[in-house]
This record gives C-alpha cells, structure tokens and sequence, in this order.
C-alpha cells in the first residue's frame, strides 16, 4: 500500500519516530488508526446515551399525558417542520 501524506504529517510522524515512542513510521500510523477507530467507538457512546436521555424525557412526557397523536403523515410532516431542536 502506497499513501501520500503533507509535508507537514511527515514531519509530524517522524517526531513521533525520533522521540523515541515509536520504533517507525508504521507503527505512528497503526496507533493513530487505534486511536481514531476507539475516538468513533466514544462518539457513538456519547450519541447513544444522548438518544437514551431524550427517549426517556420523551417517555416520562408520555406517561404524564403530554403526548399528542399522530394519525397522518402531514401531521407527522407539520410536527418535524415545527421542531426547532433536532
């Protein structure tokens, strides 16, 4: 596999390389990979919890009886036109 990188990640990753962290190049891209793969793991948690949180305001709304009824599609239509926070 061939990739082309700026001037200025080549220089970024021979840093990494001359700090003594890392033995090459190779393993400065096999743990930034890592590192990125584990950054979206951590995004999806945190945008799962936020979808958690809002089901059960949602849930907590229903149950005390601020629902309101959707029986057609422009209603539903009219209701996401209506919704400022998404």
């Amino acid at each position: 596999m061939h990739i082309s990188l700026t001037t200025e990640l080549e220089t970024k990753i021979k840093s990494k390389v001359e700090s003594g962290l890392y033995n090459n190049a190779s393993e400065v891209i096999r743990e930034a990979l890592r590192f990125m793969d584990s950054h979206e793991e951590w995004i999806m948690e945190v945008k799962l919890a936020h979808l958690r949180k809002q089901l059960n305001v949602g849930i907590t709304q229903l149950d005390s009886g601020q629902g309101i009824e959707i029986n057609s599609k422009s209603a539903l239509d009219k209701l996401f036109e209506d919704t400022s926070e998404i």
